[in-house]
C-alpha cells in the first residue's frame, strides 16, 4: 500500500474515534438540554454561527496550507522557515480583523436569525478563542503532521465530552454547551510538546505577492462554499423553525453530517498531497484516495439510513419525525460529501475558474433553501435536488477540466 494511502486510511481511523466521541458529545446534549428549542439552539450556535464569524482565518489557514506544503516539498529550509514567520504574521493581522469583523456583525445576525443575547455573546467570545487555533491547523496540515492533527482532535473530543458532561449537567442550556466546545481548544496546548519543531528561526519573507493573494481569493470561493453545503442549512433552520422541529432536526442534522465529517480526513491528506503533486503516480493515488473517500460516503449513508432510529436513540433524540428526516437528509449529504471532494480538488489543483463555480454552486445551493425552506417538509424537499443539480455541473465542469489537464504540467 503507497503511503498516501496509507497516511490516510491511519488520519481517517483516529478521526473515526474523535467522531464516536463526537457522537456521545450529541448524546450528552441530547440528554441534559431538555428544554424546548435548547438542543437546536445549541447545535446552530457551534455548528453554524462560530464557523461563519470564523471564515476569515480559515480561508487564510486554507491558502497557508497549501503554500506551507507547497515550499515544503522544494526542501529549502530557508525559505520555508522565512516564509512560515511571514504566514503567521498574515494569519495574525487576518485573526485580529476578523475577530472585529465578528464583533460588528453579531448583533444584525443575531436579529436576522432569532437567536437570545446572551446566546450571541458566549457564541461570539467562543470564536475570537478559536480564531487563534488557526496557525496550528495550518501548520500540521501543510506541514504533513496528521498524526499531530488527529492527537489534537482526539484530544479535543476528550475535552469536550468531560467538560461537556458536566457543566450541561450542572447548567443546562445552549450557552454552556458552546461554552464546552471552546473549551475543547485547550487541546492545542498539546504542541508544546513539539515547541522545537514551531520555533521559527530567519526573516519574514511576505506571502503577499500576487500568486498568493489570487489563491487566498479563490480560497475564500472554497471556504465559504464549504461552509454554505455543509453547515448553512443550520441558519435555514434557525430562522425559520419552531422549537420543537429545530430539535427534532437538528438531531437528524448531525448525524447525517457526520457522514462527510467522517471521511473528511482523507481529503485533508488529499489537499496537501495534491499542493505539492499533479501529475504520474500522484495522480493515480490521489484518485484511489478519492475513490476511498467516496466508498466510505455510500457505506456510510447506507449503514446510517439502515440503523437511523437506533442512532436517534443513542443521541437521545428519537422522534418519528428526526426518522423521517433522516432520509433525504442522507441522500442530501452524499451529494455535499462529493460537492466537497471536487472543490478541494479544484483548489488543490489552483484550478481557478472550476473552484469560483463551486463557490458559486454552493452559494446558490444556500439561497435556494433560504427561501423554499421555510418549513421541515420544504426544506426536506428542495435539498437533495438543490444539492444534486449543483454536484451535476459541477462533475461535469471537473470532467472537462481533467480532459483538457491531461498531458500539461500542473495536470
Amino acid at each position: 500500500m503507497n503511503k498516501l494511502l496509507q497516511t490516510g486510511i491511519i488520519f481517517s481511523a483516529l478521526q473515526f474515534l474523535t467522531g464516536l466521541g463526537n457522537l456521545a458529545f450529541q448524546a450528552v446534549l441530547g440528554r441534559h438540554l431538555n428544554q424546548s428549542g435548547a438542543y437546536g439552539n445549541a447545535n446552530s450556535a457551534i455548528s453554524a454561527i462560530m464557523p461563519l464569524l470564523g471564515l476569515l482565518p480559515t480561508v487564510a489557514t486554507l491558502a497557508i496550507t497549501h503554500y506551507i506544503a507547497h515550499f515544503d516539498a522544494r526542501g529549502d529550509s530557508a525559505r520555508m522557515q522565512g516564509l512560515l514567520i511571514g504566514c503567521r504574521k498574515l494569519l495574525f493581522r487576518l485573526t485580529i480583523f476578523g475577530s472585529v469583523l465578528a464583533m460588528i456583525v453579531i448583533v444584525p445576525l443575531s436579529h436576522f436569525f432569532h437567536y437570545s443575547r446572551n446566546l450571541m455573546l458566549i457564541t461570539l467570545a467562543s470564536t475570537l478563542l478559536g480564531l487563534w487555533a488557526s496557525l496550528p491547523t495550518a501548520l500540521c496540515q501543510g506541514l504533513a503532521w496528521f498524526k499531530r492533527l488527529a492527537l489534537i482532535g482526539f484530544l479535543a473530543m476528550l475535552l469536550r465530552v468531560s467538560f461537556g458532561w458536566f457543566v450541561t449537567l450542572k447548567w443546562p442550556s445552549p450557552e454552556t454547551a458552546v461554552l464546552a466546545s471552546t473549551f475543547a481548544v485547550l487541546s492545542y496546548l498539546v504542541l508544546l510538546f513539539w515547541k522545537k519543531d514551531l520555533t521559527l528561526r530567519g526573516e519574514a519573507i511576505s506571502p503577499l505577492d500576487r500568486d498568493f493573494v489570487q489563491f487566498l481569493i479563490v480560497s475564500a470561493a472554497c471556504v465559504i462554499g464549504n461552509y454554505c453545503l455543509s453547515q448553512g442549512d443550520l441558519l435555514v433552520m434557525q430562522r425559520y423553525f419552531s422549537d420543537v422541529d429545530r430539535d427534532a432536526y437538528a438531531a437528524a442534522e448531525r448525524l447525517a453530517l457526520a457522514l462527510p465529517t467522517t471521511v473528511g480526513p482523507l481529503l485533508i491528506v488529499f489537499f496537501t498531497n495534491r499542493s505539492v503533486e499533479h501529475t504520474g503516480d500522484a495522480l493515480r493515488n490521489q484518485l484511489k484516495l478519492i475513490g476511498l473517500y467516496t466508498v466510505g460516503l455510500v457505506c456510510g449513508a447506507i449503514c446510517l439510513y439502515l440503523l437511523r432510529v437506533f442512532c436517534l436513540k443513542i443521541v437521545g433524540r428519537y422522534t418519528p419525525e428526526a426518522a423521517a428526516m433522516l432520509g433525504p437528509l442522507v441522500l442530501t449529504m452524499i451529494f455535499v460529501g462529493l460537492l466537497l471532494a471536487l472543490g478541494m480538488w479544484a483548489l488543490a489543483s489552483r484550478w481557478i475558474k472550476i473552484t469560483l463555480l463551486y463557490g458559486g454552486l454552493a452559494i446558490g445551493y444556500w439561497l435556494t433553501l433560504l427561501y423554499f425552506g421555510t418549513s421541515p417538509a420544504a426544506l426536506l424537499q428542495v435539498m437533495p435536488i438543490a444539492a444534486g443539480t449543483a454536484f451535476g455541473i459541477l462533475f461535469i465542469a471537473w470532467l472537462v477540466a481533467m480532459r483538457a489537464s491531461q498531458g500539461k504540467p500542473g495536470a
